[in-house]
């Protein structure tokens, strides 16, 4: 599986939930590519929803959002999460922007949460470094 989301912006989100503890670059890999296939499922929801409407765009309210956040309010990039809302849909559906910005919002939400705990996870280990072993320690507690 490709990784579609860059990792860059995912270390910063482990790194802004860790409070001083380092980031293996494992750990955002494996980040990304949870919240890559987290993303897919929503998409597929957020499709179904909008086919049951009658479109074949999604809009945000088909990712169960009320208001739109400012596209400078989230650090994931809009373009890859439109890639990862696309990879598991029909290539007839569209995304809109708001959707994107929507559903970039949310991601980063999950990805806050699960970095959130790894970094507990880490400290709790004893080690300075979040590693990917705490992401995948989350998703098998977690998940």
């Amino acid at each position: 599986m490709t990784v579609e989301l860059p990792f860059a912006p995912v270390d910063a989100i482990i790194r802004r939930n860790a409070d001083g503890l380092r980031v293996s670059a494992d750990a955002a890999e494996k980040l990304a590519a949870h919240v890559q296939d987290r993303g897919a499922e929503l998409a597929i929801e957020a499709a179904e929803r909008a086919t049951e409407d009658g479109r074949k765009t999604l809009m945000a309210e088909d990712f169960g959002v009320e208001q739109v956040v400012d596209r400078d309010a989230v650090d994931l990039p809009v373009a890859p999460v439109d890639r990862i809302a696309r990879l598991r849909i029909d290539d007839r559906y569209r995304v809109s922007m708001e959707a994107r910005i929507a559903l970039a919002d949310i991601l980063e939400d999950y990805a806050d949460n699960v970095a959130r705990a790894a970094a507990k996870l880490a400290r709790h280990a004893d080690r300075r470094t979040v590693q990917a072993e705490d992401i995948e320690t989350y998703f098998s507690l977690f998940e």
